[in-house]
This record gives C-alpha cells, sequence and structure tokens, in this order.
C-alpha cells in the first residue's frame, strides 16, 4: 500500500510541476500541436526506457493482450486525444495558477465515476473531501451571475475526459505500464500533431520542439506510467485523491515562476482544495474481507497475497510476472481496492 500512495504521489509532482512549463510554451506553439508534441514526447521516450530495459534484460511486466486493446483504443482517445487538447486551449483563455487548481476536477471525476459506475467502495471522509474540492473548482471557474468562464469550462472538460482515462486505465493496470504509456503517447501525440499541422499550425524551432518533448517525457509519460502503477495498487478513486496535491503544485509554480497574483479567490480555492486533499490523504480502511478464487497475471512477489507455486517455466527470482492462481483466503489488514482488494462492502 505505501508503495502506491508514494508512486501516487510522484506522479502528481510531475505532472503539477507540467502546468504551469506549458503555459510558457503555448506563447509561440498552437494549443493543439503542443498536446502532440507533449504526448509524443511521453511516448518516444518511454519508448527509449522500453526498449533499454528489454535489452538490459530487467524483470519484465505481464503483456497487454487482444482484450485489452479495446480499453487501450477508449484510454487513447479519451486521455491522449481529447484531454491534453481541452487542457492546452482551457489554458491559453486562463491564467497559469487557477488553471492547475482547477486540475483538482480530474481526481473528483476519477473519483466520482469509480464510485457510481465501477462501484469502488466509498466512505463519508472521501464525500466530504470530494466536495471541498468541487467547491474549491466551483470558486475559480465562476465569473459572476449566471456565467462561467470559457477557459475554465475547458479544463473542467479536460478533467472529465481523465477521469474517464482513469478508470479505464484501472482495468489495464496489471500489464505493463511503460508499454500502456507508450503507446498512447504515440499514437495520442501523433494524431493531435497531424490534425493541427492539417489546419495550418506551424512547427516551432528546435529548442520549442525539444523542450516540449522533455517536458512531455517528465510531465506525461513518467507521470501517467507512475499513475499506472498507483492504480495497480490503490484502486481509481485513491489514486485520483493522492493525485489531488498535483494542482497545488503547479499554482505555487505559476505564482513563482509566472509572477501571478495570489488573488484572494485563489488563497479560497486552494484552502478548499486543500482541506479535501487531507481528508484523503488521511483515510484508514480495515475490515475483515474475503478472496475469491482468482486468476490473472502481474509482477509480483511472493507476499501474503501471493503464496502459489510455480509451474515449470515460469520465471525464477523476484519480482517476475506470469499467470497465477490466488486461493480462497479471508483476513484482515489495512488496504485499498487495488488487484487483489476489489470486493464489496455491506457497511
Amino acid at each position: 500500500m505505501q508503495t502506491g500512495i508514494i508512486v501516487a504521489l510522484l506522479s502528481a509532482l510531475l505532472f503539477g510541476a507540467s502546468t504551469p512549463l506549458a503555459k510558457l510554451l503555448l506563447g509561440t506553439v498552437d494549443p493543439q500541436l503542443l498536446a502532440g508534441l507533449l504526448y509524443l514526447g511521453a511516448g518516444i521516450g518511454l519508448g527509449v526506457v522500453y526498449y533499454a530495459r528489454n535489452a538490459l534484460r530487467l524483470p519484465a511486466e505481464a503483456p497487454l493482450v487482444r482484450a485489452d486493446m479495446p480499453w487501450l483504443a477508449a484510454v487513447i482517445v479519451t486521455g491522449g486525444v481529447l484531454g491534453p487538447l481541452f487542457l492546452m486551449l482551457g489554458l491559453r483563455r486562463t491564467d497559469a495558477s487557477s488553471a492547475a487548481l482547477l486540475l483538482n476536477v480530474e481526481g473528483l471525476a476519477t473519483m466520482a465515476i469509480a464510485w457510481l459506475v465501477f462501484r469502488e467502495n466509498a466512505d463519508r471522509r472521501l464525500l466530504l473531501g470530494a466536495f471541498a474540492i468541487l467547491g474549491g473548482a466551483v470558486v475559480l471557474s465562476w465569473e459572476g451571475g449566471a456565467a462561467l468562464n470559457g477557459g475554465a469550462v475547458l479544463i473542467i472538460a479536460a478533467c472529465f475526459c481523465w477521469g474517464v482515462d482513469n478508470n479505464l486505465t484501472r482495468k489495464l493496470s496489471s500489464a505493463d505500464p511503460v508499454r500502456i504509456v507508450m503507446l498512447k503517447g504515440l499514437v495520442a501525440g501523433g494524431i493531435n500533431l497531424l490534425l493541427a499541422l492539417a489546419q495550418g499550425a506551424a512547427l516551432p524551432g528546435v529548442g520549442v520542439l525539444l523542450g516540449a518533448g522533455l517536458l512531455g517525457f517528465f510531465g506525461y509519460g513518467l507521470s501517467l506510467m507512475l499513475f499506472v502503477l498507483a492504480l495497480r495498487h490503490l484502486g481509481a478513486a485513491r489514486t485520483g485523491a493522492y493525485f489531488s496535491m498535483a494542482p497545488f503544485i503547479g499554482a505555487a509554480l505559476a505564482v513563482a515562476l509566472l509572477h501571478e497574483p495570489p488573488t484572494a479567490r485563489l488563497c479560497i480555492a486552494a484552502g478548499l482544495m486543500g482541506l479535501g486533499l487531507w481528508l484523503h490523504l488521511s483515510e484508514h480502511h480495515e475490515h475483515d474481507h474475503a478472496h475469491g478464487a482468482l486468476e490473472h497475471a502481474h509482477r509480483h512477489v511472493h507476499d501474503r497475497h501471493h503464496r502459489h507455486s510455480h509451474a515449470l517455466g515460469d520465471p525464477a527470482g523476484a519480482p517476475h510476472s506470469h499467470l497465477h492462481t490466488h486461493a480462497p483466503m479471508r483476513h484482515r489488514h489495512p488496504h485499498y481496492p487495488d488487484l487483489h482488494h476489489r470486493h464489496g462492502h455491506s457497511d
């Protein structure tokens, strides 16, 4: 469980820092073109990691299989094409500090879809935290009367796309996260790049191209890879909760780097969203629970949930990945809805 928390927070750190830096690039790059360059940077960078890992014969992850392809296609469209496009369009019309805090809505959307559609359990603490984050988003986006800031609406749309993406990616989280994000980056980045060029966007200079590629590798590629690992350990709702730290990092950098004033509205929104984040991070979930028989493949060590035997040809050493079977068992310990704890709740 601690591993999941650490990788979720590292993912948030990398993505949070990318928002104000992307705002700097928008002065010279078309929004859709930049969305494509960021994801291509993620895909190419993780492609290098993927082939270097294979060349060094490092422990393998479970491969993607044919049944994963529809989920991967939906992830690419929602999270790789639409999400970054809406964000870049919204960033052009919104100051970077407010935009960064609005990205908290991604965690809220992720949690809502996980609870309502995929039936992950929710308790009162998580729900209160979600409403606090929603309140902060309303403070940032309300223009007075019945109007919403257009840039804020676009950013909220991006967050909804990523909320869908995160829950669909949970279906793939037992497979290789490097390969998932590599394919997502290459396909989605290529689509946005070609669409932008077809509409007349011009490629920037070499320096800007390299900057966008590096930003995409760290802020999107490595961040998404860590996010997939966190989904494996925490489930979608909790990973979304921990990922809610990202906007505060982005807002702080925007104030420091872009010299944007910390307005009263920004401070009120930060306070509400900070309260929501604290409620999420301080959750403790423990009860007696039963594990049914389960057969799947993923990278693992022989912990309390992996007491299985090995067939001839299964990899030696640990961690390793192979198809294995879990026998039914019942026990009690702190846990999140990870790969092995997707049970129902009676209370």
